[in-house]
């Protein structure tokens, strides 16, 4: 192979647009392969007399260390790893190298992190102290709805567009991760919230090009995921709800309230576009969790042991 002559930018250039057009992958995960990979070039030009041609598996564990030694979180660890292992499946699928050093390379074990969720009570909570008299009003419960409702990522949210809601038929349209479709139920309620929010939103001038956004802010144009963080965060104080709390919340909540009241984890998995059933498990964990809780508070025999002190 004459891979001498391709220089390490080169080929990090060549694996970005693997990601991008192969891989279907988002600006904002480009990115942070990106960072990531840098990191890993950074730390191989410090070596003397290695390429990326020649890494070893003892080098990547090397650089692993080196991951923690200066401090990085074990989740963080964790994703620069798993860039790793991607970048040198690709290095041996486009035939830059013949094996795949990083196939042994092992991660820091994490433990079990358990994401915060909402109650019913608490996402009604979080929609009534949103103040209906400003402009803004309707839209935002119309966000927190629709998150709630149909258990969408943030990112998928700010890119929901009108031709992708067929409320008559009560579903939406997403693309989530690496512009894979799927259909999502939508909610009596959050249809009807949408619907308060569409008489304020066909009173804007909309900036050419932003017609087709769901959710504008008052200059016309989409909204950003910051502009959502802030808007849930600031809701979430005003409504009293002391847990730490994102966009992200909002489909964590939606996914454990279907899990509790039956739903089929495959079907969880679908609506929320899981790649893998293992992602979606975490949420038997979660309702193991409000299950252990519930019998604490209300079975007869703790009751009564509760009596006694």
């Amino acid at each position: 192979m004459e891979t001498d002559k391709k220089t390490e930018t080169n080929i990090a250039r060549a694996y970005e647009r693997y990601l991008k057009l192969q891989r279907g992958y988002s600006p904002n995960t480009l990115d942070a392969y990106r960072r990531d990979l840098k990191k890993l070039l950074d730390y191989i030009e410090g070596q003397e007399g290695i390429s990326v041609y020649d890494v070893q598996l003892s080098d990547l564990q090397h650089f692993a260390a080196g991951l923690h030694d200066i401090g990085i979180h074990p989740r963080s660890q964790c994703r620069i790893l798993s860039g790793v292992r991607s970048f040198f499946r690709f290095l041996q699928m486009d035939g830059y190298r013949d094996d795949d050093p990083s196939e042994l390379l092992e991660s820091p074990v994490l433990g079990e992190h358990l994401p915060e969720i909402l109650s019913a009570e608490e996402v009604d909570a979080l929609e009534s102290s949103i103040d209906l008299s400003k402009w803004e009003g309707h839209r935002n419960r119309a966000i927190i709805e629709v998150l709630f409702s149909c258990g969408l990522r943030v990112s998928e949210l700010v890119s929901l567009k009108m031709s992708d809601l067929y409320l008559d038929e009560q579903y939406i349209r997403v693309f989530g991760k690496g512009s894979k479709e799927r259909l999502v139920p939508i909610s009596p309620k959050a249809i009807n919230e949408l619907h308060y929010w569409f008489q304020d939103r066909d009173t804007m001038n909309i900036k050419p090009g932003e017609e087709d956004y769901v959710f504008l802010n008052r200059r016309g144009a989409h909204l950003t995921r910051t502009m959502i963080l802030i808007m849930i965060k600031q809701q979430a104080a005003l409504a009293g709800i002391q847990k730490t709390i994102s966009p992200h919340t909002l489909r964590h909540s939606f996914a454990t309230v279907l899990l509790e009241g039956g739903a089929d984890l495959r079907a969880i998995q679908a609506m929320l576009g899981h790649e893998s059933i293992g992602t979606t498990e975490i949420y038997t964990h979660i309702d193991v969790s409000t299950l252990r809780q519930q019998i604490l508070e209300h079975h007869p025999r703790n009751k009564k042991s509760a009596e006694k002190f």
